[in-house]
């Protein structure tokens, strides 16, 4: 199963596409998106759809994860990301995809077994997880990739 996970953000949005078949996963595609800071908003989103929507067409994924929204000491900053999220989830939606979201302590306890894991207890457990030479980056990337493989180890569990 073909499975993209989206780390959401308006200036860097990261992605990671990965094939889960039984216990292995293996990388399709991962990268960010990456927008203009002085681009408008609208501008700024119409990118990003249009870019995932690129992205979807070409690796054909039957599920997106999308990382949740849990804390945010800057309003602004949580609103920005809240939109790209809901462009994400609009391009996952039209292209028939099944949406699925989780926290980040909901990734970092299924892929660490612990909930606080840092970001380099994180990329280490995806490059691992894929069977990778090295860390995938930037930290958006292997935090969209986190997602697709939190996914893979909730079809495991049930």
């Amino acid at each position: 199963m073909i499975i993209i996970g989206i780390d959401p953000g308006t200036g860097i949005m990261g992605f990671g596409v990965i094939d889960s078949e039984g216990n292995k996963a293996t990388l399709v595609d991962a990268g960010i998106i990456k927008t203009a800071v002085h681009q408008p908003l609208d501008e700024r989103l119409e990118e990003i759809y249009t870019c995932l929507c690129e992205i979807i067409a070409a690796t054909k994924p039957k599920v997106m994860v999308v990382e949740k929204l849990f804390f945010a000491q800057n309003v602004t900053t949580a609103i920005s990301v809240s939109h790209a999220r809901g462009v994400a989830i609009l391009a996952g939606k039209l292209a028939g995809l099944e949406i699925v979201e989780y926290t980040p302590l909901q990734i970092k306890q299924a892929l660490t077994g612990y909930g606080r894991a840092d970001k380099n207890q994180m990329q280490q457990m995806v490059k691992i997880m894929l069977g990778l030479k090295e860390i995938p980056k930037p930290d958006d990337c292997a935090d969209a990739l986190a997602a697709a493989l939190m996914y893979t180890s909730v079809l495991r569990v049930e």
